[in-house]
């Protein structure tokens, strides 16, 4: 299995119920779109994560607590608005 294969699933553990996009571009920089898959609503997307610093578990770790608190800070946003 190919690394960015494993990093989607991982990146998809650790998102549920959100669903998980990867795209890898040709300058091999990935893209990550976290979305509800029953409406298609997206939480986030972040672009421009260059893979050659996703090699390490430590480093898929801190993206994984990355994207948490970017989450986390967008829900706050949202709430504050309301």
């Amino acid at each position: 299995m190919n690394h960015l294969a494993q990093l989607r699933m991982q990146l998809e553990r650790s998102f549920l119920p959100l669903a998980c996009e990867c795209a890898l571009t040709g300058d091999n920089s990935l893209t990550v779109k976290l979305y509800h898959p029953a409406t298609g609503q997206v939480d986030l997307v972040v672009s421009g994560l260059n893979m050659a610093n996703l090699r390490t578990p430590e480093a898929v770790t801190a993206l994984i607590e990355e994207l948490r608190y970017e989450l986390e800070s967008i829900g706050l946003h949202r709430s504050s608005a309301l």
